[in-house]
């Protein structure tokens, strides 16, 4: 239980700073939260696919959600264009 409060939390936090890097991108801060917990998935999902690792942690875990968080950002602004 006490993972997945971690990493909710960090999922939060890589979706708040994506939020900021896409400014004009993001969907407003709850959504951009959201995103960051959905980024945080799409991130180690995708990152584990292509053998990457940014370290073990908080700051590992921070920097695949944020990433992963900003794909996501990039993809959904994509779809809402069109």
């Amino acid at each position: 239980m006490e993972n997945l409060l971690w990493f909710i939390i960090v999922g939060v936090v890589a979706g708040f700073l994506a939020g900021l890097l896409m400014k004009g991108k993001g969907f407003g801060v709850i959504v951009n939260l959201i995103v960051g917990v959905l980024g945080a998935i799409l991130g180690g999902w995708l990152f584990g696919i292509l053998g990457l690792s940014f370290g073990g942690g908080i700051l590992g875990s921070l920097i695949t959600a944020f990433l992963g968080a900003v794909i996501l950002l990039y993809l959904i602004k994509l779809f809402k264009k069109s």
